[in-house]
């Protein structure tokens, strides 16, 4: 691997993102090496996850002047202000899953973490967990489409398991994700949960948090991938065009974990019962919706927007991964240098679970 071979020399190999644009604005070209500054480590990077994230800020999704889900599109150049936070500071290494190994530490961390494997929290609340300030691996800072990567200490967290470094990959994002709408809503066993999308990264991760808690779930995806739903846990599949108001009937769900928005949104309420939750933290069918107020006041419906992670989310998964209780959906790896490739797969949606890129 190309990262051994660079050992301490002042450079890697990584992907920056020069703008927002198409995929000609990933460059993978070498750049230095990051070097871990005061309660910092260094980490090679073993394995990193591709996620919507990724795509939508190299696209300027985030933009207020954008009204349909994500896709590549021909004025994506013109949107600066598409990032989090108004403007993504480009030139970027994007890429917020990270499995890595710790190989030096900055003034101030413990040296004896040195060797160990990793996991990195993506979404890390630098004033505490008491605000909802959030500062994002790939996002606000460089990320994990490199050879190397340099994290704050506190947000890297050791875990013992069998998985390999891509199969650990597939979980920071989707599942701290996943993990924190339903830790948000609090599920309780026995609760009938409905899950749109669930055959992507996130809503594959629910699936699987949901039946941990004992959920009932009822997930929605293409008919192609039915069975595979039913296997990872759901209690029941729908097709992407079945009529949920028909097949489900007024206030039967308890709660709705939903990251794709757009026009079915409606019908989502409808189908909560009284007192019900509606979570999201995306919406890849388009994020304008048409609400009808009555209909969550009249219902006492709670709307809960999930962004930044809650403390105890990431701690749990690892304590899941390592107790057994969830497993890795790893779709499929691809070379660092072939970004472009697995994105372009990503968008096309046909697989289950998550792509990961190997530097």
């Amino acid at each position: 691997m190309q990262g051994e071979q660079l050992g301490d020399h002042a450079e890697m190999q990584a992907v920056v993102t020069t703008g927002t644009g198409g995929y000609e604005k990933l460059d993978y070209k070498r750049v230095p090496k990051p070097v871990a500054g005061p309660r910092e480590v260094l980490l090679k990077v073993l394995a990193a996850g591709v996620n919507n994230t990724d795509i939508n800020t190299r696209l300027g999704w985030y933009s207020s002047s954008v009204t349909q889900g994500t896709a590549e599109t021909e004025d994506a150049e013109n949107r600066k202000d598409g990032g989090w936070k108004n403007a993504t500071p480009f030139p970027l290494i994007q890429g917020a899953d990270c499995c890595g190994k710790v190989v030096s530490v900055g003034a101030g961390s413990d040296a004896g973490r040195k060797g160990q494997r990793v996991l990195v929290r993506a979404c890390m609340r630098e004033h505490g967990f008491d605000r909802m300030d959030t500062v994002w691996l790939g996002t606000d800072f460089d990320g994990a489409f490199a050879q190397y990567v340099k994290i704050p200490e506190s947000e890297v967290f050791a875990v013992q398991c069998d998985w390999s470094d891509a199969e650990l990959a597939t979980l920071p994002c989707a599942y701290g994700t996943a993990e924190n709408m339903v830790h948000r809503a609090g599920v309780k066993a026995g609760m009938r949960v409905l899950v749109p999308g669930a055959s992507g990264g996130v809503g594959s991760a629910v699936v699987q948090l949901l039946k941990r808690r004992k959920a009932e779930v009822i997930a929605v995806t293409s008919a192609a991938k039915i069975e595979e739903i039913h296997r990872i846990g759901a209690d029941r599949v729908l097709a992407r065009d079945a009529d949920l108001l028909e097949t489900l009937g007024t206030e039967s769900i308890d709660v709705v974990i939903d990251n794709v928005g757009g026009p079915g949104f409606g019908v989502l309420l409808k189908v909560l019962r009284r007192g019900g939750k509606y979570v999201s933290s995306g919406a890849i069918a388009g994020p304008i919706v048409s609400l009808d107020m009555r209909e969550m006041y009249l219902k006492d419906i709670t709307l809960i927007g999930c962004t930044a992670w809650d403390e105890p989310v990431f701690p749990n998964l690892i304590s899941y991964i390592e107790r057994g209780e969830i497993r890795p959906l790893l779709a499929g790896t691809y070379p660092l240098e072939r970004i472009a490739d697995a994105q372009r797969d990503f968008v096309e949606k046909r697989h289950v679970g998550k792509l990961v890129l190997i530097p």
